[in-house]
């Protein structure tokens, strides 16, 4: 354990080209900032440390001094760690940033390497849950996410029209309004129909799902069957078939819906803001601050060591990706 009265600066770093101005003082409300990954993560971890009086700063350039924590699109590839600073890369569905002494990843399975620690994800800022009133209605349901990381088949006419003969309606949701829930009766998300891990994508979808008291119906990912601990936690769909045969179910049977919530009300205590906030006190306290104190205590040598066994790495790594190249050729 670090004592916490023996402190080094500690940092959340975003580049003076992506600042913004109006990045919230605080943290758990809606910003149009927040569609954007060095925002969703750097800014929000900043935020909510600082509001929980850990003690940090946003910073728009990398110090010399300290441990300086960033999402993999604000560290540049080349960047090193110098005598006295230690990287921490927040790594989304990216690959991990070749010189940072840790990372930070979003999927339970994507943290096998041993400088990799797995961080929940923050919920949807300033989510708005279901509204109570609905009650057993069931009509409305809803895509929130990228159109992009959405299977083909549920863009469709032919799958919203299958719905609607079902008495539903389905609405991909826009970015303005991807914190609404209020009036949405369960959600569909499936990046693919074929399965597919997406070690490294996170769950957010299925916690949002939680928080926001609606059942999920979810495609055949690592993230969310990391998650798994009941029946009533989502659905998992290997079809669009498998989706409607879902949905039917729902809207015949209020009961499955109800527990369907209520066991989403109990499982999204685990992903709570200050559940979140301290799984990051803890990684500090205890992962990110021996480490730098056992970097800064290292020789020139051996700093020098660890710089060109991380050089040696990116060669090695090209090397395979040019021969994978050519085999498939």
């Amino acid at each position: 354990m670090t004592d916490m009265t023996d402190l080094p600066p500690i940092y959340f770093y975003i580049p003076e080209s992506e600042w913004r101005d109006d990045i919230p003082e605080r943290p758990g409300i809606f910003w149009d900032g927040f569609d954007k990954g060095i925002f969703i993560w750097t800014a929000q971890t900043y935020l909510y440390l600082k509001a929980d009086g850990f003690p940090c700063e946003l910073v728009k350039a990398i110090p010399h001094e300290g441990i300086v924590i960033a999402h993999r699109d604000s560290f540049p590839y080349e960047l090193r760690p110098t005598e006295k600073v230690l990287m921490i890369c927040i790594k989304p569905d990216r690959n991990p940033h070749p010189y940072a002494q840790l990372q930070i990843v979003q999927n339970r399975q994507d943290s096998n390497s041993k400088n990799s620690y797995y961080m929940s994800h923050w919920i949807q800022p300033g989510l708005i849950p279901r509204h109570p009133e609905r009650g057993d209605c069931f009509e409305n349901i809803g895509y929130f996410g990228v159109s992009h990381n959405l299977a083909p088949e549920l863009k469709a006419t032919s799958w919203s029209k299958q719905l609607e003969e079902l008495g539903l309606s389905w609405e991909i949701m826009p970015q303005n309004r991807w914190h609404d829930y209020s009036n949405i009766d369960a959600i569909v998300a499936v990046r693919n129909f074929q399965k597919q891990d997406y070690t490294d994508k996170p769950a957010t979808k299925l916690c949002n799902a939680w928080h926001a008291g609606v059942p999920a119906i979810l495609g055949q990912e690592s993230a969310f069957q990391s998650e798994r601990k009941s029946e009533f936690d989502y659905f998992e769909v290997g079809s669009v078939d498998d989706a409607i045969t879902v949905l039917k179910c729902l809207k015949d049977d209020p009961q499955l819906c109800q527990k369907m919530r209520e066991n989403g009300k109990y499982r999204s205590q685990e992903t709570a803001p200050q559940n979140t906030v301290k799984q990051w006190r803890d990684f500090l306290k205890d992962v990110a601050i021996p480490e730098y104190k056992r970097w800064c205590s290292l020789s020139s040598w051996r700093k020098s060591i660890y710089l060109q066994k991380c050089f040696l790495n990116i060669r090695l790594n090209s090397l395979k990706n040019r021969i994978s190249g050519f085999r498939s050729q």
